[in-house]
């Protein structure tokens, strides 16, 4: 049987998994992606496609690898938090997939409750809603789970962006 402290710290571990994923995969790579690559933008705000065609239907390498690197930094967070709770990071995982799964049920016209939607305001995360408004809108609605990443990624977005600009007039502009 579990102790109050250890399902405490299951659930502790499994939040800091979900929210310091969510900022490094927000921050080090969905942001730098918009900005720097191409790979994110072809295979979640291309044109032509619906979300549900691309990534639900056709197991598309490219998605899978934007997926895998979308990944990566809640897998790197799990590896640091194991020893602290294997369970906690099990269920962070599973969770963080869920939620993975669930902010993409706008594609099949599936709608989120408003209770669901007023519990998910005061807890900050994102819904199906929100997370599609960033399908069709790149620069809004950052954060894949927790929407406080929302306002200082639009921050980080714009800086890279500068940053962007700035090494192609270097680029462009001949040395005298």
């Amino acid at each position: 049987m579990f102790t109050v402290l250890q399902i405490f710290q299951v659930f502790t571990i499994a939040w800091l998994l979900l929210f310091l994923g969510d900022f490094l995969s927000t921050f080090c790579y969905h942001i730098p992606e918009h900005v720097f690559g191409k790979l994110h933008l072809q295979t979640h705000h291309a044109g032509k496609k619906t979300f549900h065609h691309y990534a639900v239907l056709l197991p598309d390498v490219k998605v899978l690898l934007d997926g895998f690197l979308g990944a990566l930094p809640y897998l790197l967070v799990a590896i640091i938090l194991w020893h602290h709770s294997p369970l906690g990071v099990i269920g962070g995982l599973l969770l963080g997939q869920l939620h993975v799964w669930w902010r993409h049920t706008t594609a099949l016209g599936w709608r989120t409750s408003q209770s669901a939607q007023f519990l998910c305001h005061l807890l900050g995360i994102t819904t199906p809603e929100q997370h599609w408004v960033h399908h069709q809108k790149v620069t809004h609605a950052f954060g894949d789970i927790f929407t406080c990443f929302d306002p200082p990624a639009k921050v980080w977005f714009r800086y890279l962006r500068w940053l962007r600009l700035c090494g192609r007039s270097l680029l462009i502009t001949p040395v005298r």
